[in-house]
């Protein structure tokens, strides 16, 4: 295991504590008392309490030192002084233990009182410390100048979704995106909750992957020598259960779809999803804006929200416009009554891409992605949509070429979908048969296997219901400005992680030369490297992105050095 200087001085200081009879990770409960939070919402001078933390900064003053402390809830500021930590002759503790053998990121507990600096800081003066958590590897701690400008901040995104766990430290206001997602479901909860609906959960290895057009995971059961599917949607167990008399049912679902990664979309993620008896889809978009209005209230505390140049309300009510409208409106093409060709040319001569896989549904659905979703800002109803794009969807009161659904967009993105369920087993037939056509036809979205069992659950009888999905990451975006949903997943998908940069010829015979030479300066190591002057451009440029050379300035002399391990 090759490890860097500092990493190195950490275990060294690890082994000193050990021989200094100190565990540098004690199994002891230390028993806390209070949080940072509650010492400065609840301060009193001359009050004894207990913390436990990482030290975030030092500020060494000789006999004494100022240590900020972070916990769960923010930071506090210690003070300690080597005379009160060691008040005999021996000043081990302070001397060797705290200035020598303390680095920051390392995890402490104190014992103390509270007391009031000269410039009236909320502080604790440190009567005992005790360690409960050596670090290993130093945090990429952001530094601040004179004039209050940060450097070395921890913000690439790479490094801050693959390492969440130090994301979290070094930048405190990404805990408060996390706060906020809790918020949000526990708000959602005690909306369904207060309502009377029940939270179930059901499978997500599924037999067969309905509920949603996407191509799912597929994973293989060695008992039963199946295979089985990660569930894309929960929406046919969930009308099971209805079938089965429950009137209201909701399930916060881990969903999983095999398809492409994006700003907004993860190839696991999370949605909500709620069927209740009785209702319709009129119903439905009613308690949608009163849902998301109380949500709003309960993450924000008001019900407007800004989104990149977008400032959002999630007050009801809100707009509704029939998809073949807004097609209309944003293209001069109305979609009524057209056929597939029609569709299909229509597309083309509006510069969407197209194939011959393509059903009315989904080239419908092109056209409306790509030449309106992306106007609605403010959060708006698209309801009424043609029937093929929704097979699970009961057919329009009014107009059977219709159906009785909507999706909520805001700035330009889905963040619900509720339909009139479709209960007529007879019609549900017809509509899995035609997915299985538009599957064979090479639609790879499309669901190339019937439910049987749960038709047969429908002909036992399903009662008018309407249902309605959610996507939590995808709102919890808007309600906290985060145009990426990497940013409220705690470990969003990443690629795997690259072993070490790939280099070229020429730059791994330069780090040869660094390597053998510590400190050598740039003329040196340019006669060494005998290469045309093209090419040791390229080749120390390409170093020095790497982050492997850095150039020392020594007086006149560049010297350069290798950061590698």
């Amino acid at each position: 295991m090759q490890l860097s200087e500092q990493e190195i001085i950490r275990r060294e200081k690890l082994n000193s504590l050990r021989q200094l009879g100190i565990n540098p990770y004690p199994a002891d409960l230390f028993p806390v008392n209070h949080t940072s939070k509650q010492v400065k919402d609840n301060f009193e001078e001359g009050k004894q309490v207990i913390l436990a933390g990482r030290i975030m900064s030092d500020r060494d003053m000789g006999k004494a030192s100022f240590v900020e402390l972070q916990d769960s809830e923010g930071r506090i500021q210690l003070y300690f002084n080597r005379d009160v930590i060691c008040p005999g002759e021996d000043k081990t503790m302070y001397n060797q233990v705290f200035r020598k053998l303390t680095d920051l990121g390392d995890f402490i507990g104190i014992e103390g009182e509270l007391f009031l600096t000269k410039v009236g800081e909320k502080s604790v003066r440190v009567d005992k410390f005790t360690f409960l958590s050596k670090t290993l590897r130093p945090l990429p701690l952001p530094k601040r100048d004179e004039e209050g400008n940060t450097h070395d901040a921890f913000v690439d995104p790479e490094l801050r979704y693959r390492m969440r766990y130090v994301d979290l430290v070094v930048n405190p206001q990404v805990k408060e995106v996390f706060v906020k997602r809790t918020k949000l479901f526990t708000a959602m909860r005690t909306f369904f909750n207060q309502a009377g609906y029940m939270e179930v959960e059901t499978p997500v290895l599924q037999a067969i992957p309905g509920g949603a057009a996407a191509r799912p995971f597929i994973t293989h059961h060695n008992s039963l020598d199946i295979p089985l599917y990660m569930r894309i949607a929960n929406e046919l167990y969930l009308k099971r259960l209805i079938v089965g008399g429950f009137d209201g049912v909701y399930e916060f679902s881990k969903n999983f779809r095999n398809e492409g990664m994006d700003r907004t979309h993860n190839p696991e993620f999370t949605a909500m999803e709620i069927y209740v008896a009785y209702k319709d889809y009129n119903w439905m978009m009613e308690m949608t804006e009163n849902l998301l209005e109380h949500c709003a209230n309960e993450v924000n505390g008001t019900t407007d929200a800004t989104f990149g140049a977008h400032k959002v309300s999630f007050k009801a009510p809100y707009a509704r416009v029939t998809m073949t409208d807004a097609i209309k409106n944003f293209t001069g093409f109305d979609i009524t009554g057209k056929t597939e060709a029609e569709l299909f040319e229509a597309a083309k001569g509006m510069g969407i891409a197209v194939d011959e896989t393509m059903g009315k549904g989904k080239l419908i659905d092109e056209i409306f992605g790509e030449k309106c979703e992306g106007n609605f800002i403010q959060p708006t109803f698209i309801t009424d949509y043609p029937k093929e794009m929704s097979p699970l969807c009961k057919a329009h009161r009014d107009n059977p070429e219709l159906t009785e659904r909507f999706e909520l967009m805001v700035c330009g993105k889905e963040i619900a979908n509720a339909y009139s369920e479709l209960n007529d087993p007879i019609d549900q037939r017809e509509r899995f048969e035609a997915q299985m056509a538009l599957s064979a036809k090479g639609d790879d979205e499309a669901n190339g296997i019937i439910d049987e069992d749960f038709l047969r659950a429908l002909e036992y009888g399903m009662p008018p219901t309407s249902g309605l999905g959610i996507g939590m990451d995808r709102l919890i975006m808007f309600l906290t400005n985060n145009p990426s949903i990497q940013e409220v997943l705690f470990f969003p998908q990443m690629r795997p992680e690259k072993k070490g940069p790939e280099l070229t010829e020429d730059e791994k015979h330069i780090i040869e030369i660094l390597k053998a030479n510590e400190g050598i300066s740039i003329g040196d190591l340019k006669i060494k490297a005998e290469l045309s002057g093209k090419k040791w451009d390229a080749a120390s440029k390409g170093i020095s992105k790497h982050g492997l050379m850095k150039i020392k300035v020594d007086g006149e002399n560049k010297i350069a050095e290798y950061l590698g391990k």
